[in-house]
């Protein structure tokens, strides 16, 4: 299983599952992150925590944490 927190700068993906339960998957997907949504990866902070990414045509700055539970392919 690949997740988003192993993609590297410039790589568009699809989400196939978004794992977890409870407040922090409800967050993730109130984001917009759900399946089959398209992310471009814009960059990555110096020490690797946040991810800035593009989802659904707006910017959006995730938790590596929480680019763990995001599956994709």
């Amino acid at each position: 299983m690949q997740t988003l927190k192993e993609v590297k700068v410039g790589a568009t993906v699809k989400v196939v599952k978004v794992h977890g339960e409870g407040a922090v998957k409800r967050r993730i997907m109130d984001m917009g992150i759900t399946k089959g949504t398209e992310i471009f990866v814009r960059k990555v902070a110096p020490l690797g925590d946040p991810l800035e990414l593009t989802v659904r045509g707006y910017e959006l700055t995730i938790r590596r944490q929480d680019a763990e539970i995001i599956e994709i392919n």
